[in-house]
């Protein structure tokens, strides 16, 4: 599983004219998914989200977690994360999850984020998106469940 987490001042999805989802101040979080990926991945993967301390305290220092700062997710589901690049300029996108299993587990995060007590928007699962957002730092955090869950 792959997150690509952007801090925010705000953040919206809008599928055909209807906004989806929109956030202030929080996470935009975009998820790959892919077969391998079960709910013990899913797991592991929020709680790392959910404890990331990338915005400031009172000192300046990058310190606090998103709870501390009443911060909210705007969570996006994102094949195009598993893209192959390495032959020719046409990517492969063999390496991401069957449609059915990945929206299974992008559920499966959506409700378990709003089960630990966030504001969680969303996208929608298969719909061509515009996402809009204004990036706070720039600030971006790429979690892979491979680099950290053994």
């Amino acid at each position: 599983m792959k997150m690509v987490v952007q801090r925010v001042e705000n953040a919206s999805c809008t599928v055909e004219g209807r906004v989806t989802g929109k956030i202030d101040k929080g996470f935009l979080v975009f998820i790959g998914v892919s077969d391998e990926d079960d709910e013990a991945v899913a797991d592991k993967m929020i709680k790392k989200l959910l404890g990331l301390r990338i915005f400031s305290d009172e000192n300046g220092k990058i310190n606090l977690a998103l709870k501390y700062v009443g911060g909210s997710l705007l969570l996006i589901s994102q094949f195009t994360l598993y893209a192959d690049c390495s032959h020719g300029n046409r990517p492969s996108f063999i390496n991401a999850g069957k449609p059915e299993h990945a929206e299974k587990l992008y559920n499966y995060i959506i409700n378990k984020v709003r089960e630990a007590g966030y504001t969680a928007e969303t996208g929608e699962f298969g719909a061509e998106m515009i996402i809009e957002l204004t990036n706070h730092g720039p600030f971006t955090i790429i979690l892979d469940s491979r680099e950290f869950i053994k």
